[in-house]
């Protein structure tokens, strides 16, 4: 049936013509014998008997082709010589759209495991933060904290990462003071700011921002981070290793800047910092080990929270960050 709807229209125009020529021939033609049109007529129906018979027979082979390949679990374009037929990229397009899905499945399935996992893992690493402060070896005590601490950061960082890559990323934009975010990235980074003995100098006015403070809080905790983890090693020591934090305003918008006098960045290297898995031209002589992502999270976030994050370097002397934020 599905031959013949096919074909339909190729035969009535076959039809047709056969029918005119038949007509013409019996009252246009009265000299001719009728035995030579009928002669004609079975002799053309046998030719077309057979080429249609072929045809069909080409049809129905290719049909039941593709019957037993749309019974695959694989997709199949590729081994028709000319898919022409839509139910081939319908199949094709399901078994696509099943991996994919499965894919995200299996991406959503580790993501939730790492979250708890991270959540497990801060249960023992509170106990131990508390156990370390029994230890009545300072150097030791200071040693192990500072460890610690180290830990309690990855960790929080890789939850956060985690949660910035889930299909249900929990961004919620509302009114922050720009302080309170500033202040509890401090607080986060105390331990190391105290260890390596910063001094900070914060001037952030007391401003209300559009911003998510959980989301804010993390871009700051990566760059104090950054700028903690790569502070100038000086032999004066009558320099002191310092982190500015300020306030500006442009327009309807407020910019934070978060300078330090550490290493800084070279030249080559400002423009990519914010890429990747970049972790700098010369690794930094294999002093620091470093991933590159905590930058690049930080700059995925500012996008997605519709903050203008920059960077701005003079190597060996400062690096200076730039977060535009919308007030108004």
């Amino acid at each position: 049936m599905k031959w013949i709807r096919k074909r339909a229209r190729d035969y009535a125009l076959l039809l047709f013509f056969a029918l005119g020529f038949n007509l013409y021939f019996l009252f246009l033609m009265r000299t001719a014998q009728v035995a030579y049109l009928l002669y004609l007529d079975l002799l053309l129906l046998v030719f077309w008997v057979i080429a249609e018979g072929t045809a069909f027979f080409v049809y129905w082979q290719k049909e039941h082709r593709k019957k037993q390949f749309l019974m695959e679990k694989e997709p199949i374009y590729h081994v028709l010589s000319m898919p022409d037929d839509r139910a081939v990229f319908a199949h094709d397009l399901a078994i696509l759209e099943q991996r994919i899905q499965e894919g995200f499945d299996a991406h959503c399935d580790l993501q939730d495991y790492v979250a708890k996992w991270c959540h497990e893992f801060k249960i023992p690493l509170a106990a131990a933060l508390l156990v370390s402060e029994k230890i009545n070896d300072t150097d030791v005590r200071i040693s192990m904290r500072e460890q610690l601490e180290r830990m309690n950061l990855q960790v929080n960082q890789m939850l956060q990462g985690c949660r910035l890559q889930s299909p249900l990323f929990d961004l919620q934009i509302r009114q922050v003071p720009l302080k309170k975010c500033v202040r509890a990235s401090i607080q986060n980074n105390r331990f190391f700011l105290i260890r390596k003995q910063f001094a900070l100098d914060v001037a952030v006015d007391d401003v209300i921002v559009y911003t998510d403070e959980t989301w804010l809080t993390y871009i700051l905790d990566q760059i104090l981070s950054n700028a903690i983890k790569y502070a100038k090693v000086s032999e004066d020591a009558q320099e002191e290793r310092r982190i500015r934090i300020c306030s500006e305003h442009a327009f309807n918008n407020v910019v934070l800047l978060i300078e330090d006098n550490g290493e800084g960045i070279s030249e080559c290297d400002v423009r990519r910092v914010f890429e990747k898995g970049y972790t700098g031209s010369n690794y930094h002589n294999g002093k620091y080990k470093s991933t590159g992502m905590g930058l690049y999270l930080a700059m995925q976030i500012a996008l997605k929270l519709g903050h203008e994050l920059s960077v701005e370097s003079c190597c060996g002397e400062y690096t200076r960050f730039r977060i535009v934020l919308r007030s108004k």
